[in-house]
């Protein structure tokens, strides 16, 4: 019997599951932001996200008058400008399928698809975090190397619970050795529960084919800071997170020196714990904001995050580096490629969608419906020449990194 009962309708409704089912890192990121669509952003292509706020406090002192803390909350822009589409054309044999066979053959695969993009999206915010540690070359591949950077966001103040690690398939091999896989019981496994490695080094870990890799910049020389007091305050960093250090001493006339996610140190500038603003004993790793090149005098700006911050409540360094202090890149030799592990607190990330305004007419229908964690569009049309249907998946969303205090990279 025609299978007549493929409304838009219930194939969105088993489409938003299966699509949510093939989430391992849409799982992990905060994708709540209804309260942020308000009636003045109705019509727009855009919403902002608040940075959580930092504070300093009085020490020793219960009075106070004239002391107050400013709420210096920095507003992220999310532009919402990624689309993916996925037409699947449903010939009359076809509908005959039973309803099963139809989300297992059909709309399966289509969700599969808009799920690998938005993975992939999500992935490509490892370059901009900066808590950094592993050796380039060198797999992840006991509690050790993954503790070294639970230590890391500990000093950072990253809350303990709720940390996520996820690794490419070479380092999950390795890790796997390390710890008891847990399994799921059950036939309906998510893909989450499906990648699930473990819990080692204080996060549970996950394998993911999305986990990127970083290549270095064409990097070379004997860097150092141009010029002493290149400090800045929290209030004119506060949308960026980031500031621009004057350095010397590389190559000449080198173009892409550096690329966006690299990491360096300055010698002799320190990390501090957010809250207690006291040296943590490491060296701070910055990250790269963007591609830099080096000027005939072997001269380059670049731009950092965390930014150069050495006293208030948003301290990011025990010290502005000196002039002439030597700078390391940490992230590998000139030109090679790495696997980046990446270490998340779900509040770093954010997963954006939102409706697309789709006006139905009168050859073909539209129905949109948000799950738990995104919105999607089904339309139906059809073809009287060759009895087809067509039926086309939109989903308008991006990514952004909220925080990028609370993740981490595991370099490979």
């Amino acid at each position: 019997m025609a299978n007549d009962f493929l409304t838009t309708d219930k194939i969105l409704k088993e489409s938003i599951m299966l699509l949510e089912n093939e989430f391992v890192l849409g799982k992990s990121v905060h994708t709540d932001y209804s309260k942020e669509f308000s009636q003045k952003e109705k019509f727009g292509n855009s919403i902002s996200i608040r940075r959580p706020t930092q504070y300093q406090g009085q020490e020793n002192n219960l009075d106070i008058t004239g002391y107050r803390e400013g709420i210096e909350q920095a507003s992220i822009p999310v532009k919402l400008d990624k689309t993916c589409t996925v037409p699947v054309e449903i010939g009359t044999l076809e509908r005959t399928f039973d309803f099963n066979r139809f989300s297992e053959d059909v709309l399966k695969p289509a969700m599969v698809t808009l799920a690998d993009k938005v993975e992939a999206q999500i992935a490509s915010m490892y370059a901009d975090f900066y808590h950094f540690t592993g050796t380039p070359g060198t797999l992840p591949a006991t509690s050790t190397d993954l503790g070294a950077m639970g230590a890391v966001l500990t000093d950072g103040s990253v809350p303990k619970s709720g940390r996520l690690g996820f690794h490419g398939t070479d380092a999950s091999l390795k890790l796997a050795d390390g710890v008891a896989g847990t399994y799921v019981e059950g036939m309906a496994k998510s893909a989450l529960q499906e990648a699930t490695i473990g819990r080692l080094g204080g996060m549970t870990n996950y394998e993911t084919v999305y986990a990127p890799t970083h290549t270095v910049g064409d990097w070379a020389g004997t860097p150092l800071v141009n010029g002493a007091g290149q400090s800045v305050t929290y209030e004119n960093c506060k949308q960026t997170f980031s500031s621009t250090i004057v350095t010397d001493g590389w190559d000449t006339g080198v173009t892409g020196l550096l690329k966006k996610g690299d990491i360096i140190t300055i010698n002799g500038v320190m990390a501090v714990n957010p809250v207690s603003k006291v040296s943590t004993g490491r060296l701070q790793t910055f990250v790269v904001k963007s591609d830099v090149d080096s000027d005939g005098s072997g001269a380059a700006a670049i731009e950092i995050s965390p930014p150069l911050i050495t006293d208030g409540a948003y301290k990011t360094v025990d010290s502005a580096p000196a002039d002439n202090a030597e700078i390391t890149v940490k992230t590998g030799a000139a030109g090679s490629q790495h696997k980046q592990s990446m270490v998340l607190n779900p509040k770093a990330i954010a997963l954006v969608t939102r409706p697309l305004d789709i006006v139905s007419g009168p050859s073909f229908k539209t129905t949109t419906k948000s799950g738990n964690l995104v919105t999607v569009s089904c339309t139906e049309f059809g073809d009287g020449n060759t009895l087809s249907n067509t039926y086309r998946f939109d989903i308008l969303y991006n990514t952004v990194t909220v925080d990028n205090r609370m993740g981490g990279r595991i370099t490979n």
